[in-house]
């Protein structure tokens, strides 16, 4: 039998910073009737899924959450793993957002009826138990970086030993003493091997391509710099406004002037040639495309870690996985006990992580199959009432995504307001200020260094539309989306 279905105003899907600063947000505005989805056992979306030794943040802690939600005590200038989810936790607390909590649940579909004017959710728990709400509006909050990839490498499932992804890790594997590869050289794996060579017999990166690394300014936040910014009025606003604007500085280069980003370079190429002083290894570190076209790395321990000699850099592609290793491209078989993916994320190619029908049966993903496109990165034509946060083209090279969440929670709680006072059931998005917007994009796109780089990255669709980054500064996202603009959406027609 069908579950009746229970009605609430608004269904936020995610429990990460978007989904948990969606809730805060709502409370504060004087609204209580909403419920926020999530399948993990807890809170923090990435940082609740990403558990791998080593995981942590690249932007500084105190740039790194909420404006509205200060942390006085965060203990180093760039957090780990277990103190971001910590904090996200204290924030549920903080702001009383448990009664609204729905964890251990996946929502399966979502689907819009023109005749009640509201979207029709159905979920599943973990124990197989059915559930479905209404609700007038729906707030998509599963974050960009929530499907693993797994990379399409040949025998990968006749590995005999545990093969697993960083964004899956199992903590209950014994590491000590094992063989263990690890394949990709991202954000996850210059994190994670320096931990691994600390507790493994030997440990095989496997890389296909170099990245630029930057030094990691990190240290412990002292007793009395946590003082100043808990009791001296203002400090901790200053310190965050300062190190936002030291990381928007980059934001030009990135956005439309690529040549700013080489003043960069060098400061990565001294850091390889101080830590890494072999010839051979240091050629093979070295990056081939311009600074910023991919991801730029944070990381001061990685060299290090790759010239211990139990560690090995295996600079080409896998050939084949077979039962007891890896064979390379160069035919060398490379005994292994443990694989680990560190191969990121369906990001650009992404599409919605459920079956999402609009008007008339519109199917998102066949909205999407040409690369994902929303208005401020929020909205979708055909798909009145529902919002994405950190949606299409809303990605950042250079700053907080916070930043860019903030913004966003600020339009969607402006929309809620404006329709309110309006006697507004619902509110689409006009076609045509969606298309002049995201032409507008892929126009300003051609000039940013993920263009022009040189490099093909996750960044792109395999067509090379880049449909995850802003072109632009978080200042002009925040001044766009300030004000929620009813000229912009039509209302959608009853049944």
């Amino acid at each position: 039998m069908a579950p009746v279905p229970k009605h609430h105003d608004l269904i936020v899907v995610g429990a990460g910073f978007g989904g948990l600063g969606m809730g805060i947000r709502l409370k504060q505005a004087g609204r209580d009737d909403f419920v926020i989805v999530d399948q993990g056992s807890g809170v923090g979306g990435t940082w609740h899924a990403n558990r791998y030794p080593g995981a942590a943040c690249d932007i500084p802690s105190l740039l790194y959450s909420y404006s509205f939600a200060p942390n006085p005590n965060w203990s180093r200038n760039y957090p780990e793993q277990a103190e971001i989810e910590a904090y996200l936790n204290d924030c549920v607390e903080r702001f009383g957002l448990a009664p609204h909590l729905q964890l251990r649940t996946r929502v399966t579909a979502i689907a819009w009826d023109a005749h009640t004017q509201r979207w029709a959710v159905d979920a599943q728990q973990r124990d197989g138990a059915a559930l479905r709400w209404t609700a007038r509006v729906v707030v998509a909050a599963t974050g960009a970086l929530s499907r693993p990839a797994t990379p399409d490498v040949p025998g990968l499932a006749e590995f005999a030993g545990p093969v697993m992804h960083t964004a899956r890790w199992r903590a209950e594997l014994p590491l000590e003493g094992r063989r263990i590869g690890v394949v990709g050289t991202g954000a996850s794996a210059v994190q994670l091997v320096p931990r691994l060579a600390e507790k493994a017999s030997r440990v095989v990166l496997f890389q296909r391509t170099p990245a630029w690394v930057l030094p990691k300014r990190d240290r412990p936040i002292g007793a009395f710099r946590r003082w100043v910014h808990e009791h001296v009025p203002g400090a901790r606003r200053l310190a965050r406004a300062l190190i936002y604007a030291v990381h928007e500085m980059r934001a030009p280069g990135f956005t439309w002037r690529p040549a700013l980003l080489k003043s960069l370079e060098p400061v990565a190429s001294l850091q390889l040639r101080k830590q890494v002083k072999d010839p051979a290894l240091r050629e093979a570190l070295t990056p081939r495309y311009r600074l910023g076209c991919k991801r730029i790395l944070i990381a001061s321990d990685f060299y290090p870690a790759l010239q211990r000699p139990h560690v090995e850099l295996v600079p080409t592609a896998i050939a084949r996985v077979v039962p007891d290793g890896v064979i390379g491209a160069d035919g060398r078989h490379h005994p292994l006990d443990v694989l680990v993916l560190a191969t990121g994320f369906h990001a650009a190619e992404a599409m919605a992580p459920f079956p999402v029908h609009g008007r008339n049966g519109a199917d998102l993903n066949q909205v999407w199959r040409d690369g994902a496109r929303a208005y401020l990165g929020t909205t979708v034509p055909g798909f009145p009432n529902l919002f994405f946060l950190v949606g299409p083209n809303t990605g950042l090279g250079h700053n907080s995504m916070v930043y860019m969440i903030e913004s966003q929670l600020r339009y969607v709680v402006d929309a809620l307001e404006r329709m309110d006072r309006a006697g507004i059931a619902a509110l689409d998005t006009k076609p045509q200020v969606a298309d002049a917007f995201n032409d507008e994009l892929q126009r300003r796109m051609k000039g940013t260094v993920w263009s022009t780089g040189g490099c093909t990255s996750w960044y792109q669709t395999r067509s090379g539309l880049i449909t995850t980054l802003w072109p632009g500064s978080t200042l002009e996202f925040r001044l766009r989306t300030r004000r929620f603009r009813l000229a912009d959406y039509d209302e959608p027609l009853r049944a």
